[in-house]
């Protein structure tokens, strides 16, 4: 009896290590090619973890918010930064726990984004910007601006968020994942399995893009390397959204915001039209756009054609 306990620990301490091992190995690897570089950069150090920004160009502020998810970073505006900083001082950052930015090991609530972008207005900017954010991240910008509608001018918003999917709220079983991806090594290791390059791939070919063969090997290799910066500590993100913590109500938001938003929606994306009316249906005064030929990520598929919307919402006058 002893020695099959004495072979079960043996086998689980080799496991386990040879766990450890490879996740230590595919957080070195991922990052390798060193292509989301901190040099052309600052940091903003909050009360939570230092946080990645740029800045470039001259003119009004604008700030510009990537998607909410473990593999995003601000490289997601990598394709019409520089055409925006002709025209404006533009701020790009990433989000706590993707990219650049510190991964703490907490949970991450809608109204910690909430602080993170009227801080970051107030300590960084110091005067009210425009924003430009992507999906999921939208929330959490109509929450800051209901808060604090004086902090904000217009909201620009890719792609946003299903409204129904965003009232989802944590449950016992939720939390159980949550628990376990959290759980080290092992969890760990799940969240790695989450971002394989293969998987990365995929996602980009089945939702982010219209056209497949318009991936490049670049914006892989970037999404993969941040998805495993940090020794993969993205994974307490990853955990938090599948617990549906970073989701939030915002259609009492919805309501209320004086501010002008722009919604800009991709023609070939499920549904979208539909998620637009439903935001429109709040708040009648919503404008909004479609971009043909293009998915999730315009401003990485389609730069051109989203630059042209962007440039007409951000000199119109509110």
């Amino acid at each position: 009896m002893k020695k099959h306990i004495r072979n079960f620990l043996l086998l689980t301490t080799l496991t386990t290590l040879s766990i450890y091992g490879i996740n230590k190995a595919i957080s070195i690897t991922s990052n390798v090619k060193n292509l989301l570089k901190t040099d052309k950069g600052k940091f903003y150090n909050w009360r939570y973890g230092n946080i990645f920004y740029t800045k470039q160009g001259k003119g009004s502020p604008l700030l510009l918010i990537h998607d909410l998810n473990p593999a995003s970073s601000s490289y997601e505006w990598d394709k019409i930064l520089k055409s925006l900083a002709k025209n404006h001082t533009v701020y790009s950052l990433d989000l706590l726990g993707c990219g650049r930015s510190d991964k703490p090991n907490m949970t991450y609530s809608n109204f910690l984004f909430v602080q993170l972008i009227t801080d970051f207005i107030k300590n960084v900017i110091e005067t009210k910007p425009d924003i430009i954010s992507t999906g999921d991240s939208s929330s959490f910008v109509f929450m800051a601006c209901n808060m604090e509608p004086e902090l904000f001018k217009k909201l620009i918003v890719i792609n946003p968020s299903n409204l129904v999917q965003l009232c989802k709220t944590p449950n016992k079983r939720k939390n159980t994942l949550k628990f376990f991806i959290d759980v080290p090594i092992i969890g760990t290791m799940v969240y790695n399995l989450v971002f394989t390059e293969k998987n990365i791939i995929k996602i980009f070919q089945d939702d982010y893009y219209y056209k497949n063969h318009m991936v490049s090997k670049r914006t892989i290799d970037s999404y993969y390397e941040a998805a495993h910066m940090n020794n993969s500590h993205g994974k307490y993100l990853l955990s938090s959204i599948k617990a549906s913590y970073t989701n939030i109500n915002i259609i009492h938001a919805l309501k209320n915001i004086n501010n002008s938003i722009y919604l800009i929606g991709s023609k070939e994306k499920t549904k979208n039209e539909e998620i637009i009316n439903s935001y429109i249906s709040y708040n009648p005064s919503i404008e909004a756009s479609y971009i043909s030929e293009s998915k999730y990520l315009p401003q990485l598929e389609t730069p051109e054609k989203l630059l042209e919307i962007l440039n007409l919402y951000l000199e119109s006058i509110s």
